[in-house]
């Protein structure tokens, strides 16, 4: 779903709010929560005030934003999220993927939640349907882990030759790093291919799963989502580069930081 899109699905959930709500406070507040930290997400939050501006909502004129980062901490999500309700935010944007959606879950069943995940939010729990997701949680997501077989069938038409594809996961994601492994590992015989797993959650845990992955001589790399891994595109476009490993990455800006 496109940027704007996804602002309105926001907005639809401020015309939701009680009049009673509005009456008692003037300038909505929405309470932005990500396990991301502001520079990594500096892209994406210019385009979200953006969208809040292109239907009427400006930060500090007549919508208020209560930034919570992470910074690729998701053991700190549960206190932020928690922090939000205290402050009553009229509603909660959990940007920074299915750890912060499930953070904001587990912190209110009745201010309304907007995420943008990589999974299937009914498999998760976040939702009981995507047509009617009941509760107080509704959003989009972009079916990151669906799309993971694709990658390795890329890599099979571009790199013909490489049958052992190492994967690198953040363990501190374990619902999507391990549904994303489960969709992998059903795809790779179909390409005559053998995954050998790899863990980061910290920059010298990069650098060694790095190092393990050419001691391996693995064919390719695929890079697993996470907005840890999101936060550091240009360390691992260095590394891939560095290591000459063909790599397959799920957003553009990896890419674009192998360029420069």
């Amino acid at each position: 779903m496109r940027r704007r899109e996804f602002i309105k699905v926001i907005v639809g959930s401020a015309a939701a709010w009680p009049l009673t709500a509005r009456a008692q406070q003037p300038r909505p507040v929405i309470g932005f929560l990500s396990s991301a930290s502001p520079d990594a997400y500096s892209d994406r939050l210019r385009a979200f005030r953006q969208g809040l501006k292109e239907v009427g909502y400006v930060e500090d004129q007549n919508v208020q934003i209560e930034y919570r980062w992470a910074e690729a901490r998701n053991d700190r999500l549960a206190t932020l999220a928690a922090d939000l309700v205290r402050r009553q935010v009229t509603v909660i944007v959990a940007a920074g993927g299915t750890p912060s959606a499930l953070a904001a879950k587990a912190a209110t069943a009745t201010i309304p939640i907007v995420f943008a995940i990589a999974v299937d939010p009914v498999e998760v729990g976040l939702v009981t349907s995507v047509n009617r997701p009941g509760g107080n949680l509704t959003g989009v997501t972009n079916l990151n882990v669906e799309v993971g077989p694709k990658r390795l069938e890329l890599l099979h038409e571009l790199v013909p030759t490489a049958t052992m594809i190492a994967v690198l996961v953040d363990p501190t994601s374990p619902t999507i790093s391990e549904a994303f492994l489960n969709g992998l590992q059903t795809a790779a015989p179909t390409f005559g291919m053998q995954l050998y797993v790899l863990r980061a959650s910290t920059e010298r845990e990069i650098e060694t799963a790095f190092a393990t992955f050419q001691q391996r001589r693995a064919g390719a790399l695929v890079i697993g989502p996470s907005t840890f891994f999101n936060a550091r595109t240009e360390k691992l476009a260095a590394l891939s580069l560095r290591h000459a490993v063909p790599t397959i990455y799920q957003y553009r800006p990896f890419v674009a930081a192998e360029a420069w």
